[in-house]
């Protein structure tokens, strides 16, 4: 049926919740080349997308037979639609999934595998590419528009941070400008502990004419399913809310006919929601305990004092049941978008989220902090031009790169004193390994570093995204784990974020690209008293049996070949780190030593032998776990390079057995 009041939105949101794809970088840079090969079949050149479910239909069909997609989907047009959606918001590609010159440009940053910085904000330049999208990407929110990075950037310069829930429950209320300042002053309220984030929610709720009626119909008429429908205002289907009548009843009877034998069916009448956030919402705010079974014994010491004690009118109690639900249901909308908002941003780089704060780097922070109230006069506009490839100063005139200005912020900031952009940017290398080691401290400790190698060996894949990013593939974060570990093996020593090959964002976490990068963690080590100079090649792969004496032999004898040939120390090594050691891959990398190396472009350059150290995880685990150092390490790597035992004995006597005695 028809409703009266209709759904009206009241927050901003980058993507759309049907895409929650992990690899998000990965993902996107696949969609688009999947989006360029389609289009140029011969068969689509005169074919449109909008409103043709049949082409939609093959575009899913197509994705799938790439390997895309896995399944099938019940609605294949609707399911195109959302995999390539977020794509459109941000101008990437326009409505018709075509890619645009912005698009274009980002395709071929990631055809090239050169992810390399090349601006003023030294982030990556699909970073940068992603930034200057998203300053022109807006959201239409009741009929007004609102450009959401450049409201972070804004709030940002005036509030300094935002914390997870600050980011989660009030930055998307910014939809204009009366708005936005309304939060500013809310979350300087919250932090003085005079204002709460659910009072504002609800303040920003009842603003809103649609809620407002709502309320007024809840008051005036006799509840029921129907009128339930109407007054929940649900974005998808109305009939999702026909739940809370039974909770509303319950709670009734206990706080208003005080009849506390109706505590436990209040705990089942949450259990009820479809939506299962707005469940728990209600339950954490009405009880101490989430146990059904304590509840139902001690059910009015389980109680909390909320807004629905001392209610002593059906007005009253409709009032509150009215408010507490609509939060709740704000609330859930808020975190369902969470993730989606933090992946967008978190593609431009220049914002951290560390220890749950989220602020801007350093440089773009007293960047656009100079800018913020010229370029807050964009942010509610839309932007013509989207779909292009823009240089900040066509997006906004007040982008205009002035070096002096971030340097006398950086100075202010770090207490430093440098004159020119080159020194501040030596400065900003020394404050980000002050970061690492923050969050190796914090992240990677030794026993996490045991539990993820375990995860490794398990293929606990969801265990180890959950633990360290969803932003990267499984192999890319087993060499990245790799290369902390070294790291610290390394104690701390050397310039690690150099030395892994790895694409890392903001908050220094690996970034899967789909165009791939080098396999290698290249270790630099000065010459010490427990070895001479030279270079370790760190080799990472999660391959067995058969696959990795296919896909690893080969490269890894390549990668140290010609880095031989190239830098001409015959010092330099490698080490292959891997979940399961195949025994003919031991076999050859131990053929190796006496074996030579030819470069196939100038079959007079060689190395006579190379050394190749192949090494378990169930080793890596047993030098954390005895805190050996890396001149421990390579003692034992040379000793067992140079002994002759046969590939079959070789690995456990000479690789396991010192390692466990540190002989």
């Amino acid at each position: 049926m028809p409703y009266e009041i209709p759904y009206k939105s009241f927050c901003w949101a980058l993507g759309t919740t049907s895409f929650r794809t992990k690899n998000f970088n990965k993902s996107i840079e696949e969609q688009l080349a999947l989006l360029d090969e389609f289009w140029l079949l011969p068969e689509y050149q005169e074919v449109n997308w909008l409103r043709n479910k049949e082409t939609q239909t093959r575009y899913y069909d197509f994705m799938k037979d790439k390997g895309f997609v896995v399944g099938s989907a019940k609605n294949k047009p609707k399911d195109a639609r959302e995999k390539t959606s977020g794509l459109v918001d941000i101008g990437i590609i326009d409505e018709n999934r075509k890619l645009t010159e912005a698009g274009r440009a980002l395709l071929e940053i990631s055809k090239s595998n050169d992810f390399s910085s090349d601006n003023f904000f030294q982030v990556p330049k699909d970073s940068f590419l992603y930034l200057r999208q998203l300053l022109k990407t807006y959201n239409n929110v009741d009929s007004s528009l609102v450009r959401p990075l450049i409201v972070l950037l804004y709030v940002l310069s005036k509030v300094d941070y935002l914390s997870l829930d600050e980011f989660t429950y009030l930055l998307p209320l910014c939809t204009s400008n009366e708005y936005t300042e309304q939060i500013i002053e809310g979350i300087q309220a919250c932090r003085n502990h005079t204002a709460s984030f659910d009072g504002i929610i609800i303040n920003r709720l009842l603003e809103m004419d649609n809620y407002q009626s709502a309320l007024n119909k809840f008051l005036t008429n006799e509840v029921s399913e129907e009128l339930f429908c109407e007054i929940g205002l649900n974005r998808k289907s109305r009939n999702y809310d026909k739940p809370y009548l039974r909770l509303y009843d319950e709670l009734y009877s206990v706080y208003v006919n005080h009849d506390n034998s109706r505590i436990p069916l209040i705990f089942s009448a949450t259990k009820s929601f479809k939506n299962k956030k707005i469940g728990k919402l209600w339950r954490k705010y009405l009880f101490n305990t989430s146990s059904k079974k304590a509840i139902e014994k001690n059910s009015v010491a389980c109680l909390k004092h909320t807004a629905f004690a001392g209610l002593s009118t059906e007005s009253e109690y409709k009032t509150v049941f009215f408010k507490t639900m609509h939060l709740f249901k704000a609330k859930a909308t808020l975190s369902d978008y969470l993730d989606l908002n933090r992946r967008y941003i978190r593609t431009t780089d220049i914002i951290l989220f560390e220890d749950s704060i989220i602020k801007l780097d350093i440089i773009p922070k007293h960047f656009f902090n100079s800018v913020a109230d010229e370029l807050h006069n964009y942010a509610y506009t839309a932007c013509d031009i989207l779909f292009e490839d823009s240089e900040l100063v066509e997006i906004a005139d007040c982008l205009v790169i002035n070096e002096d200005t971030v340097i006398a912020g950086v100075n202010t900031e770090l207490g430093t004193n440098v004159a020119t952009i080159g020194e501040a940017r030596n400065v900003l290398e020394d404050n980000r390994y002050r970061r690492l080691q923050h969050l190796i401290d914090t992240k990677f400790t030794d026993e996490i570093i045991v539990t993820l190698l375990e995860y490794f060996e398990s293929r606990n894949d969801a265990g180890i995204k959950s633990m360290v990013t969803e932003n990267a593939d499984i192999p890319t974060i087993f060499e990245y784990v790799l290369g902390i570990l070294w790291y610290k093996i390394s104690e701390r020593q050397g310039k690690i974020l150099d030395y892994m090959k790895l694409s890392l964002d903001a908050d220094l976490l690996p970034k899967t690209h789909a165009a791939g990068g080098e396999a290698d963690i290249v270790y630099e080590y000065p010459e010490t008293e427990y070895y001479p100079a030279h270079t370790l090649l760190l080799e990472a792969t999660l391959a067995d049996n058969t696959n990795q004496r296919r896909m690893e032999m080969e490269p890894v004898s390549r990668h140290l070949g010609r880095h031989l040939i190239r830098t001409g120390n015959l010092n330099s090594y490698c080490v292959f780190a891997t979940t399961y050691l195949d025994i003919n891959v031991i076999a050859d990398f131990r053929g190796r030593k006496n074996m030579p190396f030819y470069d196939t472009q100038d079959y007079t350059k060689s190395v006579d032998g190379m050394k190749i150290v192949p090494l378990q995880t169930s080793e890596l685990i047993t030098v954390i776990m005895l805190g050996l150092h890396y001149n421990e390490l390579y003692r034992i790597f040379n000793n067992a390079f140079d002994a002759d035992n046969p590939p079959h004995q070789w690995y456990d006597l000479n690789i396991k057995k010192p390692l466990t005695s540190k002989e």
